[in-house]
């Protein structure tokens, strides 16, 4: 550089020179630093207090601590997406009047050893077990959405829907070609979608389903002003109501992998339930509550004729859960019927990421002689779930719980049958996440022969399943066992 260029970069620099070592320049400096330090600190101080008020489980308030203590910002920024209480901290819920019904001791349908899990439900959710249900299960995609649109195309009066994944395609379409012709025929057609679940749904196609009168609003989308607050609960319920005298819900989503399957897992297995019943009536509640809470609209639930059908076979009871409930209904559901079972339970699902709770019970159950099987899919749709699904197996395996591993394409099904006398099928998985940040539903059945039906899909499947041994898991690689104690690690927010 030379002299004259030197005294032309040191002129053009003088006000900025001149502007660090000006005494107020730094007196402002400084406390702009004061107030951040100060903000943090309070910020902190609000998030401790808040933890040791309201914090559910020692072990996750002392995690949440470190977190703040020893991670800046970062902590306290991972704690405000998904450290919060939510049930301290509820979104206004709306509750309908619910008719009265019989209590569980006057349903002559329901064994007495079960009275103690209608109690709890009906404590929990506010729906006592109804009788008179025709059902059918439904598995896998095609024999599913086959059966979804014969009820659809039977609508007189209105449609509901609600999904966690709703994607554009071959399904998608033949939906809206549906409610086109439906809402021509004076039929009322309303959507919910989860709006991280189905982010990839696009402006066009809800512009379109608008466009032809369908009332269409997503669950806590994203948006940066609620981006904290909001982008760790989400909606991950299943439910269709056809003019409140037929339901489904399961654990199949609308989107064409049910039908075409993945590239990389295969063929996508899952169940579904129809429901002809007053059990409709309570799905359909369920599905009123939020369509209050995402629109703002308070639709009355419809009188329904159910006590002028039939006697059918099925007593069904509807189970839902969420952040802001009181209670995590569904683990407490799920707890129950596994200390309740004397011969079996069996369980199908992808994701068991069990509490120390759930745990403990499929521990003391096998323990006791009970006959515990758990399948689960031997390829998953994430390696860091996988991983830390795969972490609980050594102590599963050890108190003689037998797992299961099903290798063709990618198993999905929720369900938990128990002594040919109860059964579970819905959308809540075996993890954290189902338990204590995901809105769920879940259909529980009190009837022999339907348990037993759901029994032999589940020995038909564990035949051609690779069943797990103790010794040979025991001597899995030491790096499968470092990537099992990572992916623990981050068990609470998968």
């Amino acid at each position: 550089m030379d002299k004259g260029s030197f005294s032309d970069h040191y002129h053009s620099n003088l006000p900025i020179i001149a502007l660090t070592w000006n005494p107020w320049f730094l007196i402002w400096k400084s406390m702009f630093y004061t107030i951040l330090i100060v903000s943090y600190v309070l910020i902190a101080i609000g998030i401790v207090i808040s933890l040791l008020v309201n914090g559910v489980r020692p072990s996750k308030t002392l995690a949440w601590l470190l977190a703040i203590f020893t991670i800046p910002v970062g902590g306290i920024l991972l704690y405000l997406m998904i450290g919060r209480n939510r049930r301290r901290n509820r979104l206004p819920r709306y509750h309908m009047e619910q008719p009265m019904e019989p209590g569980p001791l006057h349903l002559p349908k329901i064994p007495k050893e079960r009275h103690k899990i209608v109690n709890l439900i009906q404590k929990n959710s506010g729906f006592a077990p109804t009788e008179n249900n025709e059902l059918r299960y439904l598995k896998d995609g095609q024999t599913t959405f086959e059966t979804i649109f014969a009820a659809l195309a039977g609508a007189t009066r209105f449609i509901h829907l609600q999904y966690y994944i709703f994607e554009e395609g071959i399904l998608a379409n033949r939906l809206l070609g549906l409610f086109h012709e439906k809402i021509k025929q004076g039929v009322q057609v309303r959507l919910i979608y989860d709006g991280i679940g189905s982010f990839s749904l696009s402006r066009p196609y809800l512009n379109e389903l608008k466009s032809i009168g369908v009332e269409v609003f997503p669950f806590l989308p994203f948006r940066f002003g609620r981006f904290l607050s909001s982008l760790n609960y989400r909606n991950h319920r299943k439910i269709i109501v056809v003019d409140d005298r037929i339901a489904f819900t399961g654990g199949i989503n609308i989107s064409d992998k049910y039908l075409k399957g993945d590239p990389v897992l295969g063929h996508w297995h899952d169940m579904h339930l129809m429901i002809q019943g007053p059990a409709a009536t309570h799905l359909n509640q369920i599905f009123l509550m939020d369509w209050q809470l995402v629109s703002g609209q308070k639709i009355e639930l419809p009188k329904s004729g159910w006590d002028q059908v039939a006697d059918k076979k099925s007593t069904v009871q509807i189970v839902s859960s969420g952040p802001d409930d009181d209670f995590a209904s569904i683990e407490q559901v799920y707890f129950s019927m596994i200390n309740e079972a004397r011969e079996y339970v069996y369980i199908t699902n992808p994701y068991i990421i069990p509490g120390n709770a759930i745990l403990a019970a499929l521990e003391t159950a096998a323990l006791s002689g009970v006959d515990v099987r758990l399948m689960l899919s031997e390829k998953n749709d994430s390696q860091l779930v996988n991983w830390s699904v795969r972490s609980y197996f050594e102590r599963l395996l050890k108190s003689g719980v037998k797992i299961y591993l099903f290798p063709c394409g990618f198993l999905h099904s929720k369900i938990v049958i128990c002594d040919d006398a109860i059964a579970s099928i819905g959308t809540a998985n075996i993890d954290i996440r189902s338990f204590e940040q995901n809105y769920e539903v879940n259909a529980i059945v009190y009837d022999p022969n339907f348990t037993e039906e759901l029994k032999h899909e589940f020995l038909r499947d564990s035949r051609t399943s690779h069943q797990l041994s103790y010794a040979v898991h025991q001597n899995r690689p030491w790096f499968d066992r470092l990537k099992e104690g990572v992916a623990k690690i981050f068990s609470p927010i998968l």
